[in-house]
């Protein structure tokens, strides 16, 4: 299945299922997943980015574990909104896991400030130093964007 607008997820995908989400940084992924009914996001895991056909590997893994077929993958905006570098790759990363996997369905959610919210979070409520939060933040990162994803899909009307 193509890359497709979020906005369309619930005609494409009427089935309920877990949704996974991901922060393709250049030296990790970070893995949440939603609930079956598109209600809460979770952070999960982190892979080390290493070779793309180990990463991939171990992204699969998680998400048959889950039972999850739907990867929101975070887009990198610019603050005008405008794509650049790190949106190419995120972009090429989502058609290359199709390539591996045909029957996968990949969108894109907006995460322009998510690691600097969750970083917010991590310090102000959860009160974590500087070294524990580089062990949580990517998957934090990955569940807020997921999150986000959710509230587009319940404001449609389709989570």
């Amino acid at each position: 299945m193509p890359v497709i607008d979020l906005d369309d997820l619930p005609a494409r995908r009427p089935r309920k299922g877990p949704l996974t989400g991901v922060d393709a940084g250049e030296k990790t992924l970070g893995v949440a997943f939603s609930d079956a009914l598109w209600t809460l996001a979770t952070p999960h895991s982190v892979i080390r980015r290493s070779k793309f056909t180990d990463d991939a590997a171990a992204l699969f893994r998680l998400m048959d574990a889950r039972g999850s077929d739907v990867l929101v993958i975070g887009l990198p905006l610019n603050m005008d909104g405008t794509e650049g570098p790190r949106c190419q790759s995120c972009r090429a990363l989502g058609r290359n896991l199709l390539r591996l996997r045909p029957d996968l369905v990949v969108a894109f959610q907006d995460e322009r400030l998510s690691t600097a919210a969750v970083e917010r979070t991590l310090i102000g409520e959860a009160d974590l130093s500087r070294s524990k939060r580089s062990q949580v933040v990517d998957r934090a990162a990955a569940a807020w964007i997921l999150d986000a994803a959710l509230d587009r899909l319940r404001a449609l009307g389709g989570g």
